[in-house]
């Protein structure tokens, strides 16, 4: 399973905003040609009316530490956003992996299969 390149976090930050383009793999934009290799060509998710989740555990372990909600800016382009809660970071140092996690109106779910990798340093506190 692969990894989206490391996001390097401190420990009891809310910020930054992660924002995420979903796009389909298997389908091309109109007009294009899709190219397996060129994330360009991949039509956008349309996420009107969907959720978007992102959820957090800590790397080699089973258990959840968050589930952060995201907020959709723009749904038919694929645009949504991640906000840390206060105490998803609060007590966290480590590496740790989320997953996209998109649920549609009629309750179908789909899981972005490539992981998002976090590597979270502790506070000078």
């Amino acid at each position: 399973m692969a990894y989206y390149s490391t996001i390097n976090l401190v420990q009891g930050d809310t910020r930054p905003q992660i924002k995420f383009t979903l796009k389909d793999s298997n389908q091309a934009v109109s007009g294009q040609n899709l190219d397996p290799d060129d994330s360009d060509t991949f039509d956008p998710i349309d996420l009107t009316n969907a959720a978007v989740r992102v959820r957090i555990r800590k790397i080699g372990e089973s258990s959840l530490l968050a589930t952060e909600t995201c907020t959709i800016s723009n749904p038919s382009s694929g645009i949504c956003a991640m906000n840390w809660s206060s105490s998803t970071l609060a007590t966290a140092d480590g590496m740790y992996e989320g997953e996209i996690e998109v649920e549609f109106s009629g309750g179908a779910k789909q899981t972005v299969y490539d992981k998002l990798k976090f590597k979270v340093r502790a506070d000078f506190d």
